[in-house]
């Protein structure tokens, strides 16, 4: 395929408005019951486990079930069921990524991770104890088989949510039995990968287990999970030409690679690192008692642990032909130093816990409730790395820990649904009809980081500290909305949610002087707005408008350094992001398209999003010329167009068609910090995005899914001065291929296969994507 990724996703996106549309959209007039079913005339209930989204509030909500992913997609963690949503991108660089997989919306980028919400079950997966790559949600705590579907509200347009939904809001709902039911998975996965002087094999397997069963009022589900991948390098030593010497000094050296960096200045790369073998271990015990048909306790507890070693591979080799990590090296002439940790492995060690309880009843009457409560703990959390050179360190020596055991984060959760009148679900949809949801809902957060120096950084204990930091922030929030169906045609959400966030316990170390933060406090009000109009039968007509506050995070706040005994590098007096986001929607129902499919849907979506104070990584230019740290940015405004379409059982009924295409303008309107960066686009935001998916189902027993994702042009660096998106620390355009087939053989077995990166296109975001990767797997099913 000879497209320029820019290009093919203008390509794809026009077949998308011709043609298809994306996913099975879920209609945001479906009942907070949860279904599958769409309906623009009303509140629509059929079965299914109910989703924590507010499915009645009128404005856009997308969602995909486990028979669609199964059947579609190549999912080995749970992000890969998001592979193909409007406008959404994880940036998953590996099977198995774990700590840089930023969830991206339409008007937000890969780096913030702190502007959407990820939820299983209700159970907050967001790690909002910072913001960025190396915050993101915790995916390992939902294993990709136990998805029975997930759910995606776009925009901060309900009032149950903080101002980190300002991009979405995403819930997986998984699966809990009627029946005994189970079932055994074994996957395999293969990469060959071909970069610089890198050309390897990278290998990896998955096994999964699922089973559960109902007696009585009792239910139960368990899922284990097990995955063993080594991925590919993902970091890479860089020197600039400029930073040479002319000098016949230094250990004379070949291999290394000559290119340019993302700012088009010459470099070489002297090494690999970062080769990532990690073991992932996911169980998960569900429980649940009916009280009454009307009311339900539940219990979950998730356990994930985390085995990861970080591997290297040197570039440069002396005369004897014996590797070169570190020191003065002679490169044509000129002298260079490598510093000793820049080709460096280090490991990891993770157990994290979760455990989450409710109450809720489930009249669909007059009224209903739901207490909940959920604990994620970072029960061990130990990262390994030496301050010695290799070759010596790659058997030990010393080095520094990185301890974040007991961070994490809690949260309680009071709800109400009031339904005046109703005496049940046939009095939904009337007019007139009122569906006001209340709640009180505490977030507390608690990040602890202790370095340490040792005396062997594979085995060895902590010693002396090297660095510390602590902080804690808590939010305390009151909401109250109205969904109101005002006339026949015509329904409205109006919503307030009232906060008051805090952040307190600040503190940061080096090996001497500790330094403490003064408490904060702030409290906002955001307003709620939607209305939607059944223009007939088949169209539907939606506005919505929403405030969201994001507020600091505790690393943004109190993550920094401390020289002569002043804090550099981090401002602990940043203010809160606030947004005004706008969806204006048309949609129209495709069932029985004129013979052409049995059903489908249309959906055109403007979308717009004015940011004041947005938080980025940037220098003062004005003040700290030389320091670079979190800083406020002074305004961000973004506008664009989204079309997402689906056509089910094309040409006798055997093909299903998705697609989508968003069209984005994110641009920086004022920054007087760093006036280079004013007109130029938001950061990982590209202009055109796409997907296009094309199943065929051969017959009963075999189908094949074609899958196409593209993006054009993206920038990292906020004064846009890195054009080179092929190169380490880039961000790229691409267009990739992806194929799979699945064959039932019975009700029990099932075999599946597929290929990622088909025409293995090299495309890069910060660090390199998967190059061409197969799967393959055999389930079982009892």
């Amino acid at each position: 395929m000879n497209l320029k990724p820019s290009a093919a996703a203008f390509a794809v996106g026009l077949v998308s408005v011709a043609y298809v549309p994306l996913l099975h959209a879920q209609s945001a007039d479906v009942a907070s019951a949860g279904s599958q079913t769409k309906s623009l005339a009303g509140i629509t209930v059929t079965a299914g486990r109910p989703s924590s989204l507010p499915g009645y509030i009128p404005t856009t909500m997308e969602g995909v079930t486990a028979e669609e992913i199964a059947e579609k997609i190549n999912a080995t963690d749970a992000q890969d069921a998001l592979k193909y949503f409007p406008s959404l991108l994880v940036r998953k660089r590996y099977i198995g990524d774990f700590d840089h997989a930023v969830l991206s919306t339409r008007a937000s980028g890969t780096g913030n991770s702190a502007r959407s919400l990820v939820f299983a079950d209700g159970i907050l997966l967001s790690n909002l104890l910072g913001n960025g790559a190396s915050f993101t949600p915790r995916w390992g705590l939902v294993a990709a088989e136990e998805i029975e579907r997930v759910d995606v509200l776009y925009g901060p347009f309900s009032a149950a949510y903080s101002g980190n939904s300002v991009g979405a809001v995403v819930d997986y709902v998984t699966r809990m039995p009627n029946k005994f039911e189970g079932s055994v998975k074994l996957s395999t996965f293969s990469q060959s990968f071909k970069l610089y002087n890198t050309d390897d094999t990278y290998r990896g397997n998955q096994v999964s287990a699922t089973f559960g069963n109902r007696h009585g009022d009792f239910s139960w589900w368990v899922s284990l999970n097990r995955l063993d991948n080594k991925g590919q390098p993902l970091v890479f030593s860089t020197k600039l030409l400029s930073t040479g010497t002319t000098s016949a000094a230094g250990t004379p050296v070949t291999g290394a690679v000559f290119g340019q960096n993302p700012r088009n200045l010459d470099q070489f790369l002297s090494g690999a690192t970062n080769i990532a073998n990690t073991i992932q271990d996911n169980s998960k015990l569900k429980l649940a008692y009916d009280f009454s048909p009307t009311i339900r306790a539940s219990y979950l507890f998730g356990m994930w642990t985390n085995d990861t070693v970080r591997d290297v591979q040197p570039y440069l080799f002396n005369t004897q032909g014996q590797p070169v990590y570190s020191g003065n090296v002679n490169i044509a002439g000129r002298q260079y130093n490598i510093a000793a940790t820049e080709i460096a492995p280090t490991r990891q060690d993770l157990q994290h816990v979760m455990h989450g309880v409710s109450v809720k009843s489930n009249t669909r009457g007059e009224f209903d409730w739901e207490v909940a409560g959920s604990v994620y703990d970072y029960n061990r959390d130990i990262s390994r790395a030496p301050t010695i050179a290799a070759p010596v360190s790659l058997s030990g020596g010393a080095g520094r820990i990185t301890n974040g055991q007991d961070t994490g984060w809690s949260t309680l959760s009071l709800k109400g649904i009031w339904r005046p009148g109703t005496t049940g679900p046939q009095d939904a949809a009337r007019v007139g009809a009122h569906l006001v949801d209340f709640g009180f809902q505490r977030e507390a957060y608690e990040l602890r980081t202790l370095v340490s120096e040792t005396p062997d950084w594979i085995g060895g204990s902590a010693a002396a500290r090297f660095s510390a930091f602590r902080g804690d922030a808590s939010l305390q929030s009151f909401y109250l909305q109205d969904t109101w169906r005002f006339a026949e045609d015509w329904r409205t959400t109006l919503g307030l949610r009232a906060e008051s966030w805090k952040a307190s316990n600040g503190a940061l170390s080096n090996a001497t002087t500790t330094q403490t933060f003064g408490n904060r406090s702030e409290s906002n009000v955001s307003p709620k707005f939607a209305l939607a109009y059944l223009v007939s039968p088949e169209w539907i007509l939606k506005a919505s408008i929403g405030h969201a506050v994001r507020y600091p995070t505790v690393s943004e706040l109190y993550q920094g350094t401390i020289s002569t005994n002043t804090i550099v590098n981090n401002d602990p007096n940043l203010k809160p992001e606030k947004s005004w986001t706008t969806e204006l929607t048309a949609e129209r129902d495709l069932a029985d398209l004129r013979g052409i499919a049995t059903s489908g849907s249309w959906r055109t979506t403007a979308f717009f999003e004015s940011t004041r104070d947005a938080l980025y990584s940037q220098t003062n230019v004005s003040v700290f010329p030389n320091i670079t740290n979190i800083q406020n940015v002074d305004k961000i405004r973004t506008k664009g167009v989204e079309v997402s379409l689906q056509l089910n059982d094309l040409i006798w009924r055997s093909v299903d068609l998705q697609a989508s295409y968003t069209f984005a303008d994110s641009r920086i309107v004022k920054n007087d910090k760093f006036p280079a960066s004013v007109g130029n686009w938001q950061l990982r935001v590209p202009r055109h995005r796409a997907t296009l998916l094309a199943t065929w189902r051969v017959n009963e027993k075999f189908s094949t899914t074609f899958g196409v994702r593209s993006a054009s042009k993206q920038f990292n660096a906020l004064d846009n001065g890195d054009p080179n998106g092929q190169a380490y620390t880039g961000v790229s355009p691409y267009t990739v291929l992806d194929l799979r087939a699945v064959y039932k053989l019975d009700k029990q077995w099932t075999f599946s296969a597929g290929i990622d990166n088909l025409t293995n296109y090299q495309y890069w975001n910060f660090h390199p994507y998967p190059q061409r990767t197969l799967f393959g797997d055999v389930k079982w099913t009892f």
